[in-house]
């Protein structure tokens, strides 16, 4: 499982899940995730159709598949309880 993070500088619900996903990621190692700004990487922006609502947070299995979007602050809790249910994908 994968999980592409968007985001901007300018995004104040950036800046508070920002220390949320590097939790999440030191607990949960072998979780990929790769982080792409919203101003900067066009490419991959119109790739996963982003808008500006962010963050916003695309979850892909194994095989590159989109199984989830998310967008807005989210709960720690909820997040590891998705990456948890999913980490198989």
């Amino acid at each position: 499982m994968k999980v592409i993070k968007f985001g901007a500088v300018w995004c104040s619900g950036c800046l508070v899940m920002k220390p949320r996903w590097a939790e999440i990621e030191s607990e949960n190692t072998w979780l990929q995730t790769e982080m792409h700004d919203f101003d900067e990487d066009k490419e991959a922006v119109e790739k996963y159709g982003i808008t500006d609502t962010l963050p916003a947070f695309v979850f892909l299995d194994k095989d590159g598949n989109e199984f989830l979007r998310m967008t807005g602050e989210v709960d720690k809790d909820k997040l590891v309880a998705i990456i948890n249910e999913n980490k198989e994908r």
